[in-house]
């Protein structure tokens, strides 16, 4: 692998321009008139580098991306969705292998280099989609972590229990939950079965949670509880979590603290009208929060792009941020918010991290955020995917 050098960016928190010299999948070296004879030089003279895009919660497995449109069926509520995915699901082919390879190649070329994506799980598609989500994944420069997701419920729907435990010993990487109480009505069981799991096998946890108000906030109570109780810190997240947009700030701030002191991450996608968590209270409370684009052009919706600097700004404009130092932080999100999550090693703009890279023809992250403009070039481990 020859070296590169990135010659006259702006790298990400830096402060002033710089090279970037990449050697043997790393970043080598960061510094004003770098020398490195023989090396690729590419010039990016004033143009913001970034790590690689994280893309912390979508459901590859599900999406029609790539194929022909497919006009949307399901009227607004939880269960309407729910029955428009199992309903037509075998009709259009979902999983599709294909179409999963399409939305990983426009998620790399947007300057996406790791995706959590929540896989479903349950006796109608069995292990189908752990295994389409494989092969796309093995053909496309993106590392790829799914979780084991019960999008039909767990004890109200027989066997799924121990198809996700299936998915765990094959060696999907975490197992996932969904509204303990608004789905499966018994909170309690609920996590019995997923932490339990967890256990067994070292798996991370990853709950969708949109149970709102009082009962959604019990909820992540529990969750937190649960995490303090097993030692499980840094390997537990909620999705969603809708409630903490619709409690009152002394609410908010309790559950803030509790999560950052039980290590519980936060992912948001901050899609349609649903509450948006208080994004400045949870990072100020030292809380994880992540980002990513929930469905992609599916049974659920038709919105989505693979870009995941657009859903930043989504992420931005719901929380009503102007100011740069705010917009940064959905900046944040869609990078080292995620590396957190993942446990990401080697993560970052110095030397020694990997060099997974994103440059983009703007000054800075604020606009990065909300202009979202063409990727001028895309690392990854050292090899230029798209420039």
């Amino acid at each position: 692998m020859s070296d590169v050098l990135l010659r006259g960016g702006l790298p990400w928190g830096l402060g002033s321009p710089a090279d970037l010299l990449v050697r043997d999948g790393l970043i080598h070296e960061v510094g004003p008139g770098l020398d490195a004879p023989g090396a690729r030089v590419i010039d990016i003279t004033g143009q913001l580098v970034l790590p690689g895009l994280v893309e912390a919660h979508c459901h590859l497995d599900k999406t029609l991306y790539g194929g022909p449109w497919v006009p949307h069926s399901a009227d607004d509520t939880l269960a309407g969705h729910i029955g428009n995915d199992l309903g037509r699901r075998a009709e259009l082919g979902v999983p599709d292998t294909g179409r999963i390879t399409a939305l990983l190649e426009r998620m790399s070329a947007a300057g996406t280099t790791h995706v959590r994506t929540h896989t479903d799980i349950d006796p109608q598609v069995g292990l189908r989609g752990v295994e389409a989500v494989r092969e796309a994944a093995a053909r496309v420069p993106v590392e790829v972590r799914q979780v084991a997701f019960p999008q039909h419920g767990v004890l109200t729907n027989p066997g799924t229990a121990e198809l996700l435990e299936e998915a765990l010993k094959s060696g999907v990487e975490a197992v996932g939950g969904l509204d303990p109480a608004g789905i499966d009505r018994d909170p309690v069981r609920h996590l019995d079965v997923i932490f339990g799991l967890a256990e067994r096998y070292g798996a991370h946890v990853d709950i969708h949670l949109h149970d709102g108000g009082t009962l959604g906030g019990w909820e992540l109570e529990l969750i937190i509880e649960r995490t303090r109780a097993l030692g499980l810190g840094g390997r537990v997240a909620v999705s969603h979590a809708y409630a903490l947009g619709q409690l009152d700030e002394a609410a908010q701030d309790r559950l803030a603290q509790g999560l950052a002191e039980a290590g519980v991450a936060l992912v948001t996608a901050a899609v349609y009208n649903f509450p948006v968590p208080p994004v400045k209270k949870l990072r100020a409370a030292g809380v994880t929060l992540a980002c990513g684009h929930d469905g992609i052009r599916d049974l659920w919706g038709p919105y989505g792009s693979g870009d995941l600097l657009e859903r930043a700004m989504h992420l931005a404009y719901r929380s009503t941020f102007r100011r740069d130092e705010d917009i940064e932080l959905a900046l944040e999100a869609a990078t080292t918010g995620g590396a957190r999550l993942l446990g990401l090693r080697g993560y970052g703009l110095a030397p020694g991290d990997r060099a997974d890279l994103v440059v983009l023809p703007c000054g800075g992250a604020a606009e990065a955020v909300v202009v979202h403009p063409a990727r001028t070039l895309v690392m990854k481990d050292g090899t230029v995917l798209h420039n």
